[in-house]
């Protein structure tokens, strides 16, 4: 068995890229093997910001012999009277490469057996690496110098071995060798002799390829520095990804900053340290941040004075703006900036970000009162949610609105649950971060999202597969985590035309909001419960009440009876006409109707949707029996729609269930 390496050499690629780099190169060989059937054991894709490296190692030598079964003209037209061959019969065995004599007919055709020898694996190498890297995708593909192929960054070199033997390729504008560069700061031009030598030369050259082993590292540094302050760090995945792919060699070097910017808002400090300049910062153990952080750096050597002063330079800079914004807010209650919003646009044709926050507190009154909840902090977080939009320290930092909104809140005198809330209305942030807590929280962010999610769809403005206007399936997602979480009794449907009736712009696309909404919940719980079951109880609107419909989820997915299914869905089949007569028991002619009939009027939903099913399923010998005994379509037209009529007696008291159609 054999192993290949590939390394591509580039100038820095976007941190963004390289994930998406990986994946593809890795299923662009994994497609380019099973098609070409040679054998391999696995596919190891490793990068850097200067380099994307392959490794395939188990593989065969050749694509395997195939001998094929080839069909050629019929025999009366490839042989003539004294069997001998004609010039079409001549010409299929040229065509094929068969001796005359190998032909042979069956079923009145001529056929031929003919042997295909699997190509070396290093010329399917040679023909197809530089088209699987051809086809990787990314944003702001560019042509460089003269080249007229696109591609993230320029190409300063190609490495292309099988086991010790080179295999020449060229990728856009440069042919491949058996050289490979280290560091920025180390060894250039390293020989590589074979695929097992590469990581560990690499590693010599300071170099670590494998980017879980640098995530890996990264932790580990970070951590011993945190560990020599008692100190903890609180590290994202998206950080740790980000880091792990702008540096080759990570080493951590441990900075501070004046104790004076601790008196700003802690998210404040943390933003700037870690969204715009990739620091992790360090906490007490208590989870109060300290004036102190960790950097990571691609750097060799021990000297780390000019980083830290470097760093230094850059965070207080952008601290000191944040304290300058901080002071300059507070000199005014938050409440102060409420009219400040009526100069900012929501959206086009919604009126402005004023406009929307009235619209916050209206709905946010229909909420509580729906759920039963009389608190005044409801009212007063829906007047101040979007209140600090029109700061200076929000418009400097975006991503932390809300964050700033309860910082002002609080220093305001404002409520502690008036400024949580005003926090939490924006929770959850992405698809796996925490929901709101408090009920303030909760229903003025589920009136904000609804209003936004109404707006779009008003404006016309659907989510399609490429876009997602004002991030409305982040929107739907936080609505239904926070309703099923904390197992809010609302009906969606009834909010969802509420909030239409409140926007400037007219629109009839209350359906429309509700079938994204159920796409929406089918996706979220689509990990949990079979599709099937999701689609067949989504035929009752579950908008109505979402956590009913996943009661009845879970019912429906413990279902495993094969004569509850034949019976209902013979029912549904029969009734595919609504019907609208009455039940009259004197028309009934058989005791399977009678019984049909009493054993029905007894089933009744009492809030347990396992218990409804086994009903259900208790009343199947009955039905089956009614439909041995009885002919529904009778010719005495009143006695058939009496018959109907009792069938959707009992087609009512399947479909409380679910669609048992579409299971």
């Amino acid at each position: 068995m054999s192993k290949y390496l590939l390394e591509v050499g580039v100038e820095e690629l976007p941190y963004k890229f390289i994930p998406m780099a990986i994946s593809q190169l890795r299923e662009g060989f994994k497609n380019f093997l099973e098609t070409n059937k040679v054998e391999y054991k696995d596919i190891k894709v490793m990068a850097t910001p200067r380099r994307l490296a392959v490794i395939v190692d188990g593989l065969s030598a050749s694509q395997p012999d195939v001998e094929k079964v080839v069909k050629g003209p019929i025999s009366t037209v490839a042989y003539d009277e004294n069997k001998n061959l004609t010039k079409a019969g001549e010409g299929f065995a040229k065509k094929n490469g068969v001796n005359p004599e190998d032909l042979y007919v069956e079923d009145n055709y001529l056929y031929a057996k003919i042997s295909i020898k699997g190509k070396n694996t290093k010329d399917l190498l040679q023909e197809n690496v530089p088209v699987i890297f051809s086809k990787l995708q990314g944003p702001h593909f560019m042509r460089w110098g003269s080249n007229d192929v696109k591609f993230s960054r320029p190409i300063r070199w190609v490495l292309s071995i099988l086991d010790g033997e080179e295999v020449k390729i060229k990728i856009i504008d440069k042919e491949s060798s058996n050289l490979t560069n280290g560091h920025r700061f180390s060894k250039q031009n390293i020989v590589i002799n074979n695929p097992d030598e590469y990581v560990s030369k690499l590693k010599d050259a300071y170099v670590i390829v494998n980017q879980d082993e640098r995530k890996a590292r990264i932790l580990e540094l970070t951590k011993i520095e945190a560990d020599k302050l008692n100190a903890v760090t609180k590290i994202s995945d998206d950080l740790l990804e980000e880091v792990t792919f702008i540096c080759e060699y990570p080493v951590a070097v441990t900075c501070s900053f004046d104790e004076e910017f601790l008196t700003i808002p802690q998210e404040v400090a943390v933003t700037v340290m870690e969204t715009h300049q990739r620091y992790f910062a360090l906490y007490t153990k208590a989870g109060k941040l300290i004036n102190k952080f960790v950097t990571i750096t691609n750097y060799i050597g021990n000297d780390f004075e000019n980083i830290k002063a470097g760093n230094l330079r850059v965070i207080k800079a952008r601290l000191d703006d944040a304290v300058f914004f901080f002071k300059e807010d507070t000199k005014k209650p938050l409440e102060s900036y409420v009219e400040n919003l009526k100069g900012m646009t929501f959206q086009k044709g919604m009126g402005s970000v004023y406009d929307k926050t009235q619209r916050i507190i209206k709905l946010s009154e229909k909420i509580a009162s729906a759920l039963g909840v009389n608190k005044p902090s409801i009212k007063r977080t829906a007047e101040l949610c979007k209140a600090d939009l029109a700061t200076n320290l929000v418009f400097e930092f975006t991503e932390l609105q809300g964050f700033i909104g309860a910082d002002y809140a609080r220093v305001s005198g404002e409520s502690a649950e008036v400024a949580e809330g005003i926090k939490e209305h924006y929770f959850p942030l992405n698809a796996d971060s925490e929901t709101a807590k408090s009920i303030e929280g909760q229903v003025v962010g589920i009136a904000d999202k609804i209003d936004t999610i109404c707006a779009v769809f008003a404006s016309g403005r659907k989510p399609t597969g490429s876009s997602d206007p004002l991030g409305v399936r982040r929107a739907a997602l936080g609505i239904i985590k926070t309703i099923l979480e904390y197992d809010l009794k609302l009906d969606l449907s009834k909010l969802i035309l509420e909030s239409l009736e409140l926007l400037p712009v007219k629109s009839d696309c209350k359906k429309d909001v509700e079938e994204f909404f159920v796409q929406r919940l089918i996706i979220f719980l689509n990990n949990d419960y079979k599709k099937t079951v999701l689609e067949a109880c989504a035929a009752n609107n579950p908008c109505k009440d979402l956590c009913d419909y996943v009661k009845r989820v879970n019912a429906v997915s413990d279902l495993d009876n094969t004569a509850l299914l034949e019976n209902a869905n013979r029912v549904l089949r029969i009734l595919k006409e609504e019907v609208n007569a009455e039940i009259n028991e004197s028309l009934f002619t058989f005791d399977a109707e009678k019984n049909l009939y009493n054993e029905v009027k007894k089933i009744n939903f009492t809030g347990d949707y396992k218990q409804y099913l086994n009903s259900l399923i208790s009343l199947n010998p009955v039905v089956t029996k009614f439909f041995e005994d009885v002919l529904v379509m009778d010719n005495d037209e009143k006695i058939k729609n009496n018959r109907l009529a009792l069938l959707n007696g009992l087609k009512n008291k399947y479909i409380i269930l679910t669609d048992f159609s579409k299971l």
